[in-house]
């Protein structure tokens, strides 16, 4: 029997380029392949050998292999990686060392509290107290007191009932949308959400409606249509591309009037709009019980994980039916803790915002484009090469940027990605913006 696909999935076909062909034995530049020398006027001769010896094979080092000719996977794979790279579109991991000292205008670090003392501190008391492992899942063994605490304290802070934790972000949406999803609810998705929000959408069984960015009349015409007794209309409270924000309060009017739920991913807005509280907070939409915010960890907390926050009925259906939760080990307990430290630091120094806020104009402003509701600033590239050799300048002048390429952004536009920081002092900023500027000049 067929797989079944969820509703509204469409497939298509990947472009290939050309295969590639073996390549030849390695040599030194400019060496060429040389039969092997004999005398002038001398044949090649075979091997001697007694008689009845049959040819052996060719001496090889103990355990060392016959090269193997191109294999399965890289038939498979070689043409896709052949595609990427014509288009500019190849990634690569650079690993960097603990001693760099650049301009980080790169990472999701938005409030400079990856390195903060008190964070690190945190991290290492729970590793010596509870070991480096959550050990178990959070239904078996993998619950301590830290994720107890993270979660209310999290919930707290974001004026919400209850929360839980997950992983990561990307499974706390993955768990969320599935948990909900199934033949009787409708998804109505901002063509602008996360990858994550996409993969839960096509995990989730449901029929799935994906709509313009922040279109109303769109959602409100495909909730009201809608067949399914249920809905949840989903959207980022600030969209990391383009820096924009959901009209959050337009969203909830709109689900309110069709009877559907409005879920918000916080993952740009916690620590950063809202003083630090988030935009969902901030336009009184928290505590109400058809509004659920998830949120990452990993950003402005600079730890790891991902939260779901909403009513409390919200966590226990969580907890008994959402399989990123159910089947994964627990959250680390330095990661708890790192994130509960962070968390304390943000609610005592409400200031830290407003830093992220004035850093991100003075970046939108030296690079003409529009200010940002977050902290991250696109700039927008010619193309993807563009973009990756004016980050590459950037990097050889001391500051590291990002850049989106495809598929990273939803319109297909290159841009630079320069992301606000709290800690950046004045001095930085202004050899920042002058590295960056200067590189847009090169490239364009």
């Amino acid at each position: 029997m067929a797989a079944e696909r969820p509703a509204g999935e469409q497939t298509g076909s990947a472009g290939r380029s050309p295969g590639e062909s073996a390549a030849p034995e390695e040599r030194l530049p400019g060496k060429s392949a040389a039969p092997e020398e004999r005398l002038p006027g001398e044949s090649a001769a075979p091997e001697e050998r007694l008689p009845g010896e049959s040819a052996a094979p060719e001496e090889r080092l103990p355990g060392k292999s016959a090269a193997p000719e191109a294999g399965l996977l890289a038939e498979w794979l070689a043409p896709k990686a052949a595609a990427l790279e014509s288009r500019g579109l190849t990634r690569r991991l650079r690993a960097r060392p603990s001693s760099e000292v650049l301009i980080d205008l790169a990472s999701n670090d938005y409030l400079g509290l990856a390195r903060d003392p008190r964070v690190v501190e945190a991290a290492v008391a729970a590793v010596r107290e509870w070991g480096a492992s959550a050990t178990a899942s959070r239904l078996v063994t993998g619950t301590t007191t830290l994720h107890a605490e993270l979660e209310s304290e999290l919930a707290l802070y974001a004026g919400q009932e209850s929360g839980l934790v997950f992983s990561s972000g990307y499974l706390a949406n993955l768990g969320a949308v599935t948990a909900l999803g199934g033949p009787g609810t409708l998804l109505v998705s901002d063509e602008h959400v996360h990858a994550s929000i996409v993969d839960a959408c096509r995990l989730s069984r449901s029929r799935v409606e994906v709509v313009p960015h922040n279109d109303l009349e769109a959602i409100t015409k495909a909730l009201a249509e809608r067949k399914e007794p249920h809905a949840v209309v989903l959207v980022e409270s600030v969209y990391s591309v383009l820096g924009d924000a959901a009209p959050l309060d337009a969203l909830s009017a709109v689900a309110i009037e069709h009877g559907a739920v409005l879920l918000v991913d916080e993952a740009h807005g916690l620590g950063v709009t809202g003083n630090g509280h988030g935009s969902v907070h901030a336009a009184g939409l928290a505590g109400q019980d058809h509004v659920i915010v998830t949120m990452t960890l990993s950003k402005s907390l600079a730890s790891q994980g991902g939260v779901v926050l909403g009513p409390s009925v919200l966590r226990e259906h969580l907890v008994n039916r959402a399989r990123p939760f159910i089947f994964d080990t627990g959250l680390n307990p330095a990661a708890c803790a790192a994130a509960l430290a962070a968390l304390r630091v943000l609610a005592d120094d409400p200031s830290r915002p407003d830093a992220i806020h004035a850093t991100a104009a003075r970046l939108a402003s030296v690079c003409g484009v529009d200010p940002s509701a977050g902290a991250v600033v696109s700039v927008p590239m010619p193309g993807p090469r563009e973009a990756v050799q004016a980050a590459e300048l950037c990097l050889e002048n001391g500051v590291r940027v990002g850049s989106f390429r495809p598929p990273s952004v939803p319109d297909g536009i290159s841009r630079l990605r320069l992301t606000a920081h709290a800690g950046l002092s004045p001095e930085d900023l202004d050899h920042a913006c002058k590295v960056i500027t200067t590189a847009i000049q090169e490239v364009s």
